[in-house]
């Protein structure tokens, strides 16, 4: 099976970059599914109804958050009927909408989508390890699922790699999110899960974590309050990870980085291309 997951969507430019070119990339690819990160898509602040169906429309199966799940307050109101959109499996019960979703693959597979939020310098949640645990439990890879693709949005790389070697063996991808910059540590682990600590932004990468670089230099020289920041304007670069899977064990095979725009070093799949 062959799978992409998406960076963290970052404003318009990422928006742009993934429209333009994901409808191209799941053809010439022939993914099987598309996970996208899509929390800072509004303006680098959570995800509006439209974004969400737009990034469907170019081709994500699912649609992952984070910590800016509510940003834009009428996520808590469209998540519920929107079943590939995906907040944090280990928010509270009572929070709306679900963290993990099962997508029916154009083949017939089945690919279980779990999305989980870090606590090391981040929100106080549930327990993402348990929560990891829970959903893979009710959908089991090689039982129910065929693969399964597992989000962790988290600030310390420590707290990803735990989950990656807790889940080795159990899930197909393990991939971060959050620090909007993508990590060279991209391998499969010994028991066959594929990993990477974080699989960078989709956006304008002449910024500050997708952010127009003046206000948050700023921020850092004088630590005083100012103006709101704004998402940087200039041509998206998409980053994300591609995995292929074992169609009898759905344990990782392949592995590459894909960065495709400009600032940074591009990188595609070759076993693909």
């Amino acid at each position: 099976m062959r799978l992409l997951f998406l960076g963290d969507v970052v404003g318009r430019p990422g928006r742009r970059i993934v429209l333009d070119r994901l409808p191209g990339l799941r053809e010439r690819w022939a993914l099987d599914c598309v996970v996208v990160n899509g929390e800072n898509s509004a303006g680098g602040f959570g995800i509006t109804e439209q974004i969400h169906e737009e990034l469907v429309a170019a081709g994500a199966d699912a649609v992952t958050l984070g910590n800016h799940s509510w940003d834009q307050r009428e996520a808590l109101v469209f998540i519920e009927r929107q079943p590939k959109l995906l907040r944090p499996a280990n928010y509270p019960p009572t929070a709306p909408g679900r963290g993990a979703t099962l997508v029916d693959t154009r083949a017939g597979g089945r690919v279980l989508v779990v999305s989980v939020m870090g606590r090391l310098f981040m929100d106080p949640l549930d327990d993402p390890f348990a929560a990891a645990d829970r959903e893979i439990a009710q959908c089991p890879l090689g039982q129910v699922a065929d693969a399964i693709v597992v989000d962790i949005h988290a600030e310390a790389t420590s707290e990803k790699q735990a989950m990656a070697y807790h889940l080795d063996g159990r899930a197909s991808v393990v991939v971060g999110t959050h620090t909007h910059v993508p990590t060279a540590d991209h391998r499969i682990l010994p028991g066959g899960t594929a990993y990477m600590s974080d699989a960078g932004m989709c956006g304008d990468y002449e910024s500050v974590l997708g952010l127009a670089k003046d206000e948050p230099v700023r921020r850092f020289l004088e630590k005083t309050p100012g103006a709101r920041a704004e998402v940087a304007t200039g041509e998206g670069t998409l980053c994300g990870l591609a995995v292929e899977t074992d169609d009898r064990t759905g344990l990782a095979v392949k592995i590459a980085a894909v960065r495709i725009g400009p600032n940074l070093e591009e990188s595609r799949p070759g076993f693909w291309e």
